[in-house]
């Protein structure tokens, strides 16, 4: 039986298959053994309670969904009082997902609590929700990223994950600048910034008239900026972004990504994450593969 296991920066996963931010639910246990799992990323949170945007928040679109949830959340409090309980009874590595609405202080904040918890896994977080009603994101901006890095890094000994935009002209410039500041991982990516239109009313489908589209038809995006981030870096980089089958989360690995993220997926079909590990078994076993590692950046570059 080949190796699964997979080094993500300092840390060892048992499989590199890993539950994406904002698509995990109690219900998915029922169609999945969770200790095959990598990791789980819990729902993004942020320091005090947000009720997220108004609806309506999604809409489906051409292999795709566009959502803008907005980062609903209950708040820090409340997770640790009733969310992190749960979690930690399945067992699994957690990594939670972090954010900010206001100030950036915010993120240093919440670092500094979540730092407290010794079976916290990891620390992800995200500067790149397009879900805001905000002119920019802090990863739009290669300095922004290094500020804000910089000072969550210093609030926390746990591996850092900083998620990425791919809403920019140079994916590497925003990386280096993340890695440089004390980021350990790179997750790319989130979701690409869309539209959509009901042309009866003549009006935007969502109330917060842009959204996240997530779904196969980001693929190849995700796919070439997580060439591109481990080409010129050579970091662990967690890839996601339209992954429905073993063939997609193998293409990942073959661009880079020492782990793959699931998330959309996750809502069509709550077994995919124990097919996509089968399935990955079923590729190495057929290649003669011993060590999963052995895949990881593995793409013939002819360039």
């Amino acid at each position: 039986m080949p190796n699964l296991s997979v080094k993500l920066g300092r840390v060892n996963l048992k499989s590199p298959v890993i539950i994406a931010s904002g698509t995990f639910s109690e219900e998915l246990l029922d169609f999945l053994n969770a200790k095959d799992l990598g990791a789980i990323t819990t729902k993004t949170i942020t320091l005090k309670p947000y009720s997220g945007n108004p609806p309506k928040r999604t809409c489906e679109t051409p292999c795709g969904l566009l959502n803008s949830i907005g980062l609903e959340n209950p708040g820090l409090e409340v997770f640790l009082k009733k969310n992190l309980p749960y979690f930690l009874k399945l067992k699994v590595p957690l990594i939670v997902s972090i954010s900010s609405l206001k100030k950036p202080q915010e993120l240093v904040v919440l670092t500094r609590e979540l730092d407290k918890i010794k079976d916290i896994f990891a620390i992800e977080l995200n500067i790149s929700c397009p879900n805001l009603r905000k002119r920019y994101l802090i990863s739009q901006d290669s300095k922004a990223t290094y500020q804000v890095v910089k000072k969550v890094r210093y609030a926390t000994q746990k591996p850092l994950i900083v998620k990425l935009s791919p809403n920019v002209t140079d994916i590497t410039l925003i990386a280096k600048a993340a890695i440089k500041a004390g980021a350990e991982i790179i997750s790319l990516i989130n979701t690409l910034m869309g539209m959509c239109v009901d042309i009866e009313n003549r009006r935007p489908r969502l109330s917060n008239l842009t959204g996240g589209l997530s779904g196969p038809a980001i693929k190849p995006v995700a796919l070439r900026m997580v060439w591109e981030v481990y080409r010129c870096l050579k970091v662990p980089v967690i890839g996601m972004g339209g992954i429905i089958e073993a063939q997609d989360a193998i293409e990942f690995l073959l661009c880079g990504a020492s782990a793959i993220g699931i998330g959309t997926a996750n809502f069509i079909n709550p077994k995919v994450s124990s097919e996509i590990l089968a399935g990955i078994k079923e590729y190495l076993v057929k290649n003669k593969i011993n060590d999963i590692n052995n895949l990881i950046g593995g793409l013939k570059d002819e360039t």
